[in-house]
């Protein structure tokens, strides 16, 4: 199967402006998101997908492949699901393009989880302790691992029963491409408006999402305070000297 890497990115942002053009160790947060996808076994190409001029000439300077689309999408899933539509491939794998600190072996995983499962998407899952964290989409899952709901709130609730860790949406989303482009025709659904999370739109339909677990600190790039942890993180990370 065909499978290939897409980093949807814009140049605005609200709480950290312009952030994809942040420097981390001399280089753009979109440009380490791109080295780092590129690294992975699984996928047989990576383009950046943007609506900015400005993005495709960088990611451009850095011998990256892009795909323009339009303007006017409401999410990330909308804007690949444009984009795939350019492309040969069996499974699109979107890489949000602020995790910066992406390891390519899991996104490699996300691919695997996704053929070993009886869903059309997959999405990885860390293990999370922090508590009222609204910026992070928490998951329940069962016990296939299919998740069963998400929410910027703390899940499971903690109110009757101790709950020392949770689960964190890690965003590297693996889809079927032909369910990718089916979802980004369907409505947008009353808990997707709630929780301001566009994966619940597949849930409210009736359609599984396989959570596959890995083992990852990888935070992504949201606030000032984000990107310098991230910075610091980067200055030990191992995978970053096979590009930088």
């Amino acid at each position: 199967m065909k499978a290939v890497g897409m980093i949807p990115v814009r140049l605005e942002s609200s709480r950290l402006p312009e952030k994809a053009l942040c420097d981390i160790l001399g280089l753009p947060m979109i440009i380490h998101t791109l080295k780092r996808t590129q690294l992975a076994k699984s996928l047989d190409e990576v383009y950046v997908v943007t609506d900015s001029e400005k993005i495709k000439s960088l990611v451009e300077f850095h011998q990256g492949k892009v795909i323009m689309t339009s303007t006017g999408h409401q999410t990330g899933s909308d804007r690949l699901a444009e984009a795939a539509g350019y492309v040969d491939a069996d499974i699109i794998v979107n890489v949000q393009g602020d995790e910066a600190l992406v390891n390519p072996v899991d996104i490699d995983t996300g691919i695997k989880g996704l053929i070993d499962s009886e869903a059309d998407i997959s999405i990885l899952l860390t293990k999370f302790a922090k508590k009222q964290s609204y910026g992070d989409i928490k998951a329940v899952i069962n016990l296939k691992n299919e998740i069963m709901y998400l929410s910027r709130n703390d899940i499971p609730s903690d109110s009757r029963t101790s709950v020392d860790k949770t689960l964190k949406a890690y965003h590297v989303v693996s889809f079927k491409k032909d369910f990718l482009i089916k979802y980004a025709r369907l409505e947008q659904t009353p808990l997707e408006k709630i929780e301001y999370n566009e994966y619940l739109r597949i849930l409210e339909n009736g359609y599984k999402i396989q959570g596959v677990l890995v083992d990852s600190d990888a935070i992504s790039i949201d606030t000032q305070e984000d990107l310098e942890i991230v910075r610091g993180k980067m200055k030990t990370d191992r995978i970053v000297s096979l590009y930088l």
